[in-house]
């Protein structure tokens, strides 16, 4: 954060910020827009794509832009951007071809679009940071293969728990602790909760019920923590993660079998957990000389310490990994290899022959997380893979549901790119 700040610092005193481009105009696309264009020293908002037009204009005026331009080609983008305008427009592949614009903030939900525009942009040279966890999750891995190749960063971001969570384990480290357990604090998991539970709850915080819906039947978390273990290497001690409840984060340490934690780190989470919401990491070291000082801190007697941070706030901490990409080719959250983790598909209730699975936050599924040699060994349909897939037999709630369980959509990319993922890893 001092390194980015101080960076950032010097592009506004030169007079050349970094010229961020957002797509997505929904609740997050909004609030990343105005937090750029309102408190990013170093940093300007070029360009904001939606597919409904009138949405963009909105979060541009939101954020305080007066003059837009409406673009439809990126001839006529990288004009408005040549004359220091900012531009809105309905196709974002526009922002990944016109020059003029250094990195691109993807803030959808819909899996195969933020994949058609992440190979784009990397396609055309672009750094991209991605909110949309479930696309990352089932083709982050590839995704990065394509970047390295393109010398581009792409990334999960700072400020959402993946990107909390993977700060706080390279802080850990970097004290001297050996991270075991890479953590998230979560108040709710119903694996039954549907778009109309959750409709309410939806409107009141400018959310679709889906996400909302995402949110507390444990699809999102799953998706989350399958990047922190892609980013790690860290697996799950089980399948759908243990997930003890507990009052205080602190408790955390005496809730996990240590002799489980030390074969290996895992990713995991407590519920219900002050201070919540937020993430923790525990750091192991038995070195009895540091005892007195951790105790000293307040942190206990070891060998377990629990470090948490207590917060996320991805719309103000967005840009700052859009910046670390474009200042020191650094990824918040990015795949070291293959993947570690993925997300299984769970039926949500009794399902019948012909029926269409909905994705994640819909009434048919729900996802859960498992380690990526077990799910690919049960030939298992992931979630981020799901939506579209029409059923071919009776699936029983709770059953996860197999590939052979279903028809796949024609001509996704999406799949051609797991596909690829997987032929590449040798998985």
């Amino acid at each position: 954060m001092i390194i980015v700040d101080t960076a950032l610092e010097k592009r506004e005193k030169e007079g050349n910020p970094i010229r961020a481009a957002v797509v997505g105009a929904g609740f997050m696309g909004s609030g990343v827009a105005y937090q750029i264009e309102n408190h990013v020293t170093g940093m300007k908002l070029v360009a904001q794509a939606n597919r409904t037009l009138s949405k963009a204009e909105q979060s541009m005026q939101k954020a305080g832009v007066r003059v837009i331009d409406t673009v439809d080609t990126a001839a006529r983008l990288e004009e408005s951007l040549s004359k220091g305008r900012q531009a809105v427009t309905d196709n974002a592949m526009l922002l990944c071809e016109a020059n003029g614009i250094d990195t691109i903030i993807e803030s959808t939900s819909n899996i195969e679009f933020t994949a058609q525009l992440a190979m784009k942009a990397i396609e055309n040279n672009k750094n991209i940071v991605l909110m949309n966890a479930d696309c990352d999750a089932t083709v982050g891995p590839i995704l990065k293969v394509y970047a390295d190749r393109a010398g581009v960063t792409i990334s999960a971001t700072d400020g959402d728990q993946p990107g909390v969570m993977m700060n706080l384990y390279r802080f850990v480290k970097s004290v001297g602790y050996k991270p075991v357990l890479i953590g998230n604090m979560k108040g709710l998991q119903d694996f039954y909760r549907t778009p109309d539970t959750q409709k309410e709850f939806a409107a009141m915080h400018g959310l679709s019920p889906q996400m909302a819906t995402s949110f507390a039947d444990g699809t999102k978390i799953s998706m989350e923590n399958a990047l922190v273990a892609n980013a790690t290497g860290f697996k799950v001690g089980k399948r759908g993660m243990f997930g003890p409840k507990c009052d205080h984060v602190d408790e955390a340490k005496d809730l996990f079998s240590l002799d489980r934690l030390l074969e290996g780190g895992i990713v995991d989470y407590v519920l219900g957990a002050r201070p919540g919401p937020g993430v923790f990491v525990m750091g192991y070291d038995e070195n009895p000389s540091r005892i007195p000082y951790m105790r000293y801190y307040k942190l206990g007697d070891g060998p377990l310490y629990v470090f948490y941070t207590p917060y996320h706030l991805p719309s103000l901490e967005v840009p700052l990994t859009a910046a670390r990409g474009v200042l020191f080719h650094d990824a918040a959250v990015a795949p070291i290899g293959g993947p570690v983790c993925d997300v299984l598909t769970v039926a949500k209730c009794d399902l019948n022959s012909g029926d269409v699975l909905d994705g994640a936050g819909g009434f048919t599924s729900y996802g859960v997380i498992d380690n990526s040699d077990t799910v690919k060994s049960e030939n298992l349909l992931l979630m981020g893979l799901s939506e579209g897939c029409r059923l071919k037999n009776t699936i029983k709630k709770d059953q996860p549901i197999t590939n052979a369980d279903v028809e796949f959509p024609a001509g996704r990319l999406i799949d051609r790119l797991r596909a690829e993922q997987d032929e590449h890893f040798n998985c």
